[in-house]
């Protein structure tokens, strides 16, 4: 079953706009080796998480559930192309599942096994999944120091090829001082207003923007993304005839930058 959701409200393409005009990069150094590119590491210890106990139940958080959604990244080129089962048992049933776990390496996007709960207070994961919301592991959502930057106008996936000057990386940050959560313009409750969210926009289906970002791991290393699919081989048909089908499966396009 689809998911309903209104238009993007004006506070959503605010946010977005906003962190379009952010921008601190860091720049990696190559050896001579074919190893990793050295980097600076952003943050080495996990940070205390606020707001937890909200965020177990605005975001139905599990302690004895690790969700088994299938990851599988294949090489195109100068991309990895992974493809992650986010589903959570369809429209409707994802408060009774976990979330998945991803970590970016050089081999790929690799599943990482572990429950909600723990995840607050693990580096291990960089990205997490469940339906059509996408949290990054750090600020709000992780103890790590993951962010990430919205390009601007102008910006594809394909052009950037070198990260600008002066690039801001920000974390997830959807809680006020009093735990209220910051809900994105879904109108659905437990629906967080994380940097990623403006990979999509909705009028009768959950459409792709092919809008770019720059995602910074704690490593230090930048990648390049963007959410090819939220319906898997039959995205084409939301995004030109506002037709939905079953949700959740994903198919991201990144690569490193560094």
């Amino acid at each position: 079953m689809a998911i309903t959701l209104p238009l993007p409200s004006a506070s959503l393409l605010a946010f977005t706009s906003a962190l379009t005009l952010l921008g601190v990069g860091c720049s990696g150094k190559t050896d001579d080796t074919g190893a990793s590119p050295a980097t600076d590491a952003i943050c080495e210890a996990p940070a205390e998480v606020g707001c937890v106990d909200q965020m177990i139940l605005d975001l139905s958080l599990h302690d004895d559930k690790v969700e088994d959604g299938s990851v599988t990244t294949t090489v195109d080129g100068a991309d990895f192309v992974t493809t992650i089962d986010a589903s959570a048992g369809g429209y409707g049933n994802e408060t009774r599942h976990a979330w998945v776990y991803v970590k970016f390496t050089d081999d790929g996007a690799s599943p990482v096994a572990i429950d909600d709960e723990t995840a607050l207070e693990s580096m291990d994961w960089d990205l997490s999944l469940r339906r059509f919301i996408l949290r990054l592991n750090g600020g709000s959502s992780g103890p790590s120091c993951v962010g990430a930057a919205v390009m601007g106008e102008g910006y594809t996936y394909e052009n950037l090829t070198e990260v600008p000057e002066g690039v801001v990386y920000q974390p997830d940050d959807y809680y006020t001082d009093d735990c209220t959560i910051l809900n994105d313009s879904s109108g659905l409750e437990g629906s967080p207003q994380v940097v990623l969210a403006p990979w999509w926009e909705y009028s009768s289906c959950v459409a792709t923007t092919d809008q770019p970002f720059l995602i910074q791991l704690a490593s230090g290393r930048l990648i390049k993304f963007k959410v090819e699919a939220y319906y898997g081989e039959d995205q084409q048909a939301c995004n030109t005839s506002g037709t939905p089908s079953d949700g959740g499966f994903y198919i991201l396009r990144w690569a490193f930058m560094n």
